[in-house]
């Protein structure tokens, strides 16, 4: 069954809207704030003329129409994300809803008092939208701060709930340091993609998520914090870069900097970990 919250500012109407769509008189209704506090619980079912002709010719003994729950939710104000009025009960209750609908009052009485004291169904509209986008925002940042946790303490799995920086050319990277780690990672494709490793680099500084990064082009930003291991389990890539040199008469400068490119390697393992910014994915 489908749950409909009806929501908006104090005295908007909200309950008068859901009386006239349950044909009842079981919300309360004042012309003060916060007259309701816990939603009120209503179902109505659907009308649907093609119910009647379709029960005849199937010869069904039970004609069972759809219907909608719908819930009087208490008024949001400013603030609601931080707890003001009744916010915390408000958020609460949102979250048992599929839909919500949205109440604006637009009429003028000097007996039902307004919250804002001042009529503007424009700036209502911005407030209820703001605080379920700051609402949502939290919710958010809980599970991510929940998250982070997990990857602090060696959680693998939990790398999967943080966006995943992807590179263009190397598109299934994740997908396969996942699957040698022997996580379930179904979303291991899914984040923005860039092109180069420089990129990447920009993107988990700015937190935007977390990234397979070889330590070598990320070493001024591992030193000075921009950048941290989230989880030194690296994944040794498919492809590789060579140094190719005539076999006769090389170059000292030459072998000496194959020689340093191939240490420079080993230490580094050859491998790249998974980086993100500021200790946070």
């Amino acid at each position: 069954m489908l749950r409909v919250g009806i929501v908006g500012l104090p005295n908007a109407g909200k309950s008068t809207l859901f009386n006239a769509l349950t044909r009842s008189h079981q919300a309360n209704v004042a012309s003060y704030p916060f007259c309701t506090i816990d939603p009120n619980v209503g179902v109505i079912e659907v009308p649907d003329a093609r119910l009647a002709p379709l029960a005849a010719i199937l010869h069904s003994q039970q004609t069972i129409p759809a219907a909608v729950e719908f819930y009087d939710i208490a008024g949001l104000v400013r603030g609601a994300n931080r707890g003001e009025g009744l916010g915390n009960q408000f958020l609460a209750h949102i979250r048992q809803v599929d839909a919500l609908v949205e109440v604006v009052r637009c009429f003028a009485d000097a007996n039902v008092a307004h919250v804002e004291a001042t009529l503007d169904p424009l700036r209502d509209i911005e407030t209820i939208r703001t605080e379920l986008l700051l609402a949502d925002l939290g919710t958010v940042e809980r599970r991510r701060d929940k998250t982070e946790k997990k990857i602090k303490v060696g959680d693998k799995a939990a790398l999967a709930e943080l966006p995943l920086l992807q590179q263009s050319t190397r598109p299934y990277g994740w997908r396969q340091w996942f699957d040698a780690m022997g996580v379930d990672a179904p979303h291991a494709l899914d984040g923005p993609r860039y092109e180069l490793f420089s990129m990447l680099a920009v993107a988990a500084t700015h937190g935007m998520g977390v990234a397979l990064m070889p330590p070598l082009l990320i070493e001024a930003e591992l030193a000075s914090g921009e950048l941290v291991v989230a989880c030194n389990r690296p994944l040794r890539g498919e492809r590789a870069y060579y140094l190719i040199s005539p076999a006769q008469a090389q170059p000292p400068v030459l072998g000496a900097f194959a020689r340093w490119l191939q240490g420079m390697a080993a230490a580094a393992g050859g491998v790249p970990p998974v980086v993100g910014a500021d200790g946070k994915g």
